[in-house]
């Protein structure tokens, strides 16, 4: 449920993103986060299954929600500085609980998720570091 709360945000943050921002670097960004993370919503849910769960559909917690709200109503001067300040942080929490989950866990099916989505979240976190800097995200990772 938190991995699919964190892909929630990570989709609703960056589609708001798409509409908001003026910088290609971050649209390019955004647009990533957008298709990797329905990914790895989509293999989670699948692996819940195969544990023998029934996931419901990730929903946003009233933290990420207004998170989401502040992006909506950023002026477009503060939008980028923003949003990426709420990535970097929400992809350290994601990339914490993928670590904890695969190596820890108590359904390998998840676990095994968890140990596929940590080097995205990994890399995510890298690029939106560099992005904060100023700098370019570089090539994108595909999935």
């Amino acid at each position: 449920m938190a991995a699919g709360m964190s892909d929630l945000y990570e989709i609703n943050s960056s589609q708001v993103a798409l509409q908001k921002s003026q910088n290609p670097h971050i649209r390019k960004f955004a647009s990533m986060l957008i298709k990797h993370h329905q990914k790895t919503t989509a293999a989670t849910m699948k692996a819940a299954r195969r544990a023998g769960l029934s996931p419901a559909a990730p929903m946003l917690d009233p933290e990420a929600m207004t998170s989401v709200n502040e992006l909506q109503t950023a002026s477009t001067a503060d939008f980028d500085r923003l949003y990426i300040g709420q990535q970097i942080p929400a992809h350290q929490a994601a990339l914490d609980l993928h670590q904890r989950y695969a190596s820890g866990g108590d359904a390998p099916a998840l676990r095994g998720s968890a140990r596929a989505a940590s080097p995205i979240v990994k890399q995510h976190l890298s690029m939106a570091m560099k992005l904060q800097q100023g700098g370019k995200t570089g090539s994108m990772p595909r999935m």
